[in-house]
């Protein structure tokens, strides 16, 4: 008898790729329909958190059943030395797998509570045992080397990392847009790179080598997606004391525009007593202080003076730092991530950002789209949005006040309102709705609308400040203004009507129609 029938192998080789695939792209719900069949349910195109909505999806109970289901009935086969080959056992292992870790999701999610309910208390997991003598019934197979201890505990510690940074991304990282999907994906790749079979096996030890750079307009929560990177990095399980380090005092945010260069370089660095007037006691650094399995966070690392690039830059190359006023070399263990709204390709030009120091911090690069371009691809997801912003801001989730933000944004605003401030700007508007009963958004700089938009556009070209991306947006604009439509545009464009949409540019077209009027 064969390990696998047709169907159950099919079954198998969806859950295997199910397991090691990014779950925030629309892959993942692909790869449930395939393994569920007639039996899934549609929840959506992709895996958004969203107010007054169980996040609890029913699809991933199904799989867990059926492939426990499997699991029992292969392993079973196993024991009585069914033949299999190299392929088989591990599709068996990948099902194992995932079986196992949906039994403990739930208890992993506890854990993850216990930590953030006890910020620095060690967490202990009381279900240890129960969780070791599930992992050698399903993975000590007959002529096989058994798994030890240890292999446990790594497998256990990649299970919690991997609630930590689901849990983490989903809370942090809203929208249901295909644009915030993929700012998730890319986040999650941020923490378990491309390959996660690889890293569960190699590159869990090197994470924190990698520097990562998040760039985006301001207020499109660069700091939150640097948070939800550094609160799940991989933690070791301590197999003596059956717990984990506390993770949530591992993040260390510094503000680099609002300090002097002489601040920075103490807050970064730490300095000795008589270092500089004031420093009147030794006082260790973010580096200093930050734990190997912490992360160092340096916003708007564009406003950063050059002789600190250059001191950074021997941190990031080497590891290695001096306190101010001292001599003897330090060493930084941590990970280091960089945010930035500058044009960073713009600075290099200009010569204000060092070329070695730029090509040694973006070798992880994540850009965090616009609330304008999260709109234009799910108009409907506003009214999520605002009440999230409720939700924060009045500690409730009552709809009728989200039904008041709405409304008067719909009114007064339009559905074309640019929001130039992204997500801060929409929590100040929904502040200022529930408190004056109205909003008055900030005027446009006119430095980013010049009096002739075709001229400047013609220099931003010709200049090189403009990514791919802006260039397309403000061309397919200005084609949408000539034609008078979608269909026309994409017509002319050799593009979709959906694409057309999501790039049209709405600041820029009301600017293109003043200056031509």
């Amino acid at each position: 008898m064969p390990l696998f029938d047709d169907p159950d192998r099919r079954f198998a080789e969806t859950v295997s790729r199910l397991s090691y695939c990014n779950p925030f792209l629309p892959e993942r719900l692909q790869l449930e329909r395939t393994a569920l069949g007639d039996a899934f349910c549609d929840e959506g195109a992709v895996w958004s958190k969203r107010v007054h909505v169980d996040d609890r999806r029913a699809n991933i109970a199904q799989l867990h059943q059926c492939a426990r289901t499997l699991v029992d009935k292969t392993r079973e086969r196993l024991m009585q030395n069914a033949p299999a080959d190299a392929e088989e056992l591990i599709l068996y292992e990948d099902l194992a797998l995932y079986c196992l870790y949906h039994q403990y999701r739930e208890h992993l999610r506890d854990t993850l509570d216990q930590s953030v309910q006890n910020p620095g208390a060690p967490v202990k997991v009381r279900y240890w045992k129960d969780y070791v003598r599930d992992f050698h019934a399903w993975l000590a197979l007959p002529g096989r080397s058994s798994p030890t201890e240890p292999d446990a505990a790594h497998l256990f510690a990649c299970f919690f990392q991997l609630r930590r940074a689901f849990q983490h991304i989903f809370e942090y990282v809203l929208g249901s847009s295909m644009s915030a999907a993929q700012l998730r994906a890319s986040v999650w790749q941020s923490i378990f790179t491309h390959d996660m079979r690889r890293y569960r096996h190699h590159m869990f030890r090197r994470m924190g080598d990698f520097t990562t750079l998040v760039t985006g307009p301001t207020g499109t929560g660069k700091e939150l997606v640097a948070r939800a990177i550094g609160l799940s990095r991989y933690l070791p399980f301590d197999l003596k004391q059956q717990q984990f380090e506390n993770f949530t005092g591992s993040f260390f945010p510094l503000n680099l525009s609002a300090l002097s260069p002489t601040l920075i370089e103490s807050e970064l660095f730490g300095h000795c007593r008589g270092a500089f007037t004031g420093a009147v006691a030794d006082r260790a650094g973010w580096l200093e202080v930050c734990p190997t399995l912490g992360t160092v966070f340096l916003d708007e690392i564009g406003e950063l003076d050059a002789a600190l690039q250059v001191k950074l830059l021997r941190v990031v190359q080497t590891r290695r730092f001096q306190r101010l006023g001292e001599t003897t070399d330090r060493t930084f263990t941590g990970k280091i991530i960089a945010a930035t709204n500058r044009d960073l390709a713009l600075e290099l030009r200009e010569g204000r950002f060092r070329e070695d120091f730029y090509y040694r911090i973006c070798s992880d690069l994540i850009v965090t789209p616009t609330l304008r371009q999260q709109l234009a691809d799910a108009p409907e997801d506003l009214r999520n949005l605002i009440d999230f912003m409720v939700e924060r801001v009045t500690g409730e989730t009552d709809p009728s006040l989200s039904d008041e933000v709405e409304s008067w944004i719909h009114n007064y605003l339009g559905a074309a309102y640019p929001w130039p401030g992204n997500m801060r700007e929409l929590e100040q508007c929904v502040r200022n709705i529930l408190i004056r009963g109205q909003y008055h958004p900030a005027p446009i700089n006119a430095k980013t609308l010049p009096d002739d938009p075709y001229r400047a556009l013609v220099e931003q070209v010709a200049s090189g400040s403009l990514s791919a991306d802006e260039l397309l947006s403000r061309y397919v604009t200005i084609v949408y203004l000539q034609t008078g439509s979608y269909e026309q545009a994409a017509r002319r464009l050799g593009l979709d009507r959906r694409t057309v949409k999501t790039k049209l540019d709405e600041s820029f077209l009301e600017h293109l129609q003043r200056s031509d009027s």
